[in-house]
């Protein structure tokens, strides 16, 4: 039961992860900063968006359209927060480690 409570929490910490590179790289590359058509740059800045979207999709039909500026990642970022909290906290009484 340990190992299912510090994959949550691992994954969790991925989510969180991921989504702080996803919106430094796609910071980086509006401003022209990075070259969005290096190879590297284009095959992580992909896949993060395959990763992202489908999570972030939804909160955007939610959240009331602010044209230049994309509340949904800090949403996202409340939202796994709370999850970290909640799952650190009661976490190992659900999986009746405590």
């Amino acid at each position: 039961m340990n190992a299912i409570y510090q994959l949550v929490d691992l994954l969790l910490w991925l989510a969180w992860l991921f989504l702080i590179v996803y919106v430094i790289l796609g910071l980086l590359i509006s401003f022209g900063i990075v070259n969005p058509y290096n190879r590297f740059i284009s095959a992580v800045y992909e896949a993060l968006t395959r990763l992202m979207e489908p999570v972030l999709r939804p909160i955007r039909k939610i959240l009331p359209n602010t044209a230049p500026l994309d509340l949904a990642p800090l949403v996202f970022f409340i939202a796994i927060w709370f999850l970290q909290i909640l799952w650190r906290d009661n976490g190992r009484q659900l999986l009746g480690l405590a």
